[in-house]
């Protein structure tokens, strides 16, 4: 029997329950958007966007087939509206895990994009693959990424000139420039080892990564290492 993976200690950081939760209190047709939303999030983590049919989305939201364009076009409408808006969710995760002031900032915010990533799973390989369906958000992923490398590489060099003393001379542009490649690449490279993980099928990557804060731990030291002036 395969050891159990030792999960992160995180709060629920799922996309689909928080949609229901925010419209938990509301109207009835803003309960009703959210179901159907949640419905397709959850039948992402299985299925490509491609395989999506309004008659299981429906099932699975337990409504009526034709009050799904109610409040959508179709698929892709719903996709884009939902994509979008799981973005946003992200970014707003990502900036709480940042201003923690009680834990290291790298390492609370990789444990927060892994749990994003093993908590929705099916959205977040839509978001690190072409999104050429779904242009908004496509523009909105993509600013968030820049943004956040921006973020982590302008903190890094806050810190150095910090270390360095008030009398010496920060770094160039060119140091900014490597510095920002080398954020661009690592994200990239976190997204492809979590692909891997939660889609492949390599056992001994799963065996090796069962232990989830020892995943955080490894990532959080390569940024720290691969962010180094």
């Amino acid at each position: 029997m395969q050891p159990a993976i030792a999960p992160l200690s995180v709060p629920d950081l799922g996309f689909a329950r928080t949609l229901l939760d925010a419209a938990a209190t509301g109207r009835k047709s803003e309960r009703t958007r959210a179901r159907l939303q949640t419905a397709a999030c959850r039948l992402l983590e299985t299925a490509p966007p491609r395989d999506l049919k309004v008659a299981d989305i429906c099932a699975a939201a337990d409504v009526a087939h034709g009050t799904f364009y109610v409040y959508f076009r179709d698929i892709r409408h719903l996709l884009a509206d939902t994509l979008t808006g799981f973005v946003g969710f992200v970014q707003d995760t990502m900036r709480r895990a940042a201003r923690d002031r009680k834990a290291d900032r790298i390492r609370s915010t990789t444990a927060a994009y892994v749990a994003l990533f093993e908590q929705n799973a099916g959205l977040m390989r839509c978001l690190v693959s072409r999104l050429d369906d779904f242009p908004e958000a496509a523009d909105a992923f993509e600013t968030l990424n820049r943004q956040w490398a921006a973020t982590v590489v302008d903190a890094r060099l806050r810190r150095t000139a910090g270390e360095a003393g008030p009398d010496k001379t920060g770094p160039g542009e060119a140091a900014r420039d490597e510095l920002l490649r080398r954020a661009y690449a690592l994200g990239a490279m976190v997204d492809q080892y979590l692909i891997a993980l939660l889609f492949g099928r390599d056992e001994t990557l799963a065996a090796i990564s069962r232990d989830r804060a020892a995943v955080v731990e490894t990532l959080s030291l390569i940024w720290e290492r691969g962010i180094q002036p």
